[in-house]
């Protein structure tokens, strides 16, 4: 076969996969919107130690696609939620990011809702010019990414603060012990927040222990926080950690309860905690208590949809996210994440299910209110719902 056959049978091959132009795509990004939809996707842990708060913000993710779908979908086109599981690992993460954006090409990603994760996927996303908007994320280091990033929750810079307001005012909280996960990027953040806020507020840190995610043993560390004799414990990591911490305590004799983030707020905590977990705090930007006219038609719906269960934090965010995504695109008539951004960056006072949203000048959203819940015989109850200033 000569050399000019060879090239001729070379180009058609590449043509028929459709070797053209694959690079170029890879580099920007894939389309915004094909045929009759415009996706967005999740990313999140479905299985794992992580899971509990993905799989929510997925639910809640769907709940907002089928009601904006039955509406008549967004600028003519039906979202499709694409989803896939990152199992709460960093490079999966990484992968599930660029997948969704060259294979599936999606407008936007929701997710993920770990900081960690989400500190890995925004560059990614930045790069490649797709929104990504994390319902989840709360510590530091993560719009700082990029113009095309943004999240929907309550951030810690917020809530702490708050939080340490109504603990001193209100409960007469002044001794607190930390501990700190220092391998969980969340959780480092989270600690640094509180002992920032604390300051100048009447809080003594009596203690300030370390343990890391995947710990089993903690009895050191309260045999330490003990001695102070704290009036609270703050535990800036996730469910698993915070529950068998709680144990040790009460095994110990250690009377004070335990305070968290949103890191602490599953059915899991309880699961695993028991009786020791009576008592132990979190704070959220969400609770079915109380709730709002728009609140209540959420959690009504989510009711019926899912017999009878209560929707959480996460479901709420998930959903509003989507919703925030879809009011985007509408008001800037576009599916193209290099033009709805900006109209997200513009969004104003909007009425969530999880509460109303400001989108800040540095794509940071203020939102109120708070919610402080506490465990109460196996099960979270509002324990007070706290303003946040809007501006």
């Amino acid at each position: 076969m000569t050399m000019k056959k060879c090239a001729a049978l070379l180009l058609v091959g590449l043509l028929a996969a459709g070797g053209f132009g694959c690079k170029k795509k890879e580099e920007g990004g894939a389309p915004a919107a094909s045929g009759n939809t415009v996706k967005i996707g999740f990313l999140g842990a479905l299985t794992g130690d992580v899971a509990m708060f993905g799989k929510p913000t997925l639910e809640g993710m769907k709940m907002a696609a089928d009601e904006i779908n039955a509406a008549g979908g967004v600028n003519g086109k039906k979202i499709e939620v694409v989803e896939a599981d990152d199992r709460g690992d960093k490079q999966e993460g990484a992968s599930v990011t660029q997948k969704l954006i060259t294979r599936d090409g999606v407008a936007a990603i929701v997710g993920d809702p770990t900081t960690g994760i989400t500190k890995v996927a925004a560059p990614i996303a930045q790069k490649a010019q797709v929104v990504l908007l994390s319902a989840g994320a709360t510590g530091p280091g993560v719009v700082e990414n990029g113009d095309f990033i943004y999240r929907d929750t309550l951030l810690d810079s917020v809530a702490i603060p708050a939080c340490i307001d109504y603990f001193t005012k209100d409960l007469g909280f002044k001794k607190v012990a930390v501990i700190t996960s220092d391998n969980n990027d969340y959780s480092v953040g989270l600690s640094q927040t509180f002992r920032d806020a604390a300051k100048g507020k009447g809080i003594q840190i009596v203690a300030d222990e370390k343990v890391k995610d995947g710990d089993k043993d903690f009895s050191a560390q309260i045999t330490n926080i003990k001695a102070k004799n704290p009036d609270v414990i703050f535990f800036s990591g996730y469910y698993t950690e915070g529950a068998l911490i709680m144990k040790e305590a009460r095994k110990q004799g250690l009377k004070a309860n335990m305070f968290g983030g949103d890191g602490l707020f599953s059915p899991k905590f309880i699961e695993l905690g028991g009786p020791a977990v009576d008592g132990s705090m979190c704070a959220l930007g969400f609770s079915p208590e109380q709730a709002s006219p728009t609140t209540a038609k959420f959690v009504e719906s989510f009711k019926k949809k899912f017999n009878g269960q209560e929707p959480g934090l996460f479901d709420a965010q998930g959903y509003d996210a989507v919703m925030l995504l879809a009011d985007a695109m509408k008001r800037a008539q576009s599916n193209d994440p290099k033009v709805f951004k900006a109209a997200l960056g513009q969004t104003k006072n909007f009425e969530g299910v999880s509460g109303t949203i400001t989108i800040r000048a540095n794509r940071e959203p203020i939102k109120t209110p708070l919610a402080l819940l506490e465990v109460k015989k196996g099960k979270y109850a509002l324990k007070a719902k706290v303003p946040v200033k809007m501006d």
